[in-house]
């Protein structure tokens, strides 16, 4: 069996669901509400090594799950589309790809109110001031608003190595030194 395909199955049941939630969401109007439950939802698994062991154990029973999923989602104030998807998840033991449906569903999210993420590394923190200057010449360059995802590599040097969707934009030193590195190599 391939590696990846795990992933992929994860992914592949996750965008199911996720497009399911997404277009009963859209239909009711409740965008905002949605967008609230993932961020949630999102902080809770981030937040509780517990949550991820129940979602992930295949000792738990799926009557616990069920149970559980459902004292979660009140506790979140969660509404009843992702409500009722969680619950169903959780009878279907699909509860495992609970990070990758929220993943989806904010991709779904962002997309709908024209945003976009980029990940940026660079070898110092950035600066408000860059940060926002940055997030602004990425807007204009593909005409949607970018939220930056930062992160610190000090291995880089110095530049940046920004990733949006498919695209990269490399302006990191250490790139640098590497194609000289590989041009030298070519010539000597």
């Amino acid at each position: 069996m391939d590696v990846s395909e795990p992933a992929s199955i994860s992914t592949g049941i996750a965008s199911r669901y996720a497009t399911a939630v997404f277009d009963l969401v859209m239909e009711e109007g409740a965008l905002p509400a949605l967008e609230a439950d993932i961020d949630s939802l999102g902080a809770a698994l981030s937040d509780s090594a517990d949550l991820r062991a129940m979602i992930s154990s295949p000792v738990v029973s799926r009557d616990d799950q069920e149970k559980a999923i459902a004292a979660v989602a009140d506790a979140l104030g969660l509404s009843g589309v992702l409500k009722n998807t969680l619950a169903l998840m959780a009878e279907k033991r699909r509860l495992f790809v609970l990070p990758q449906l929220v993943a989806e569903l904010k991709n779904r999210v962002m997309a709908a109110k024209g945003e976009v993420v980029a990940d940026v590394v660079s070898a110092k923190a950035l600066t408000a001031t860059q940060a926002t200057k940055l997030a602004e010449v990425l807007s204009a360059k593909f005409g949607k608003t970018v939220k930056l995802n930062a992160t610190v590599d000090p291995a880089l040097i110095g530049g940046l190595v920004v990733k949006i969707g498919s695209k990269m934009i490399d302006t990191s030193v250490a790139s640098k030194l590497q194609a000289l590195q590989n041009t030298m190599k070519e010539v000597g």
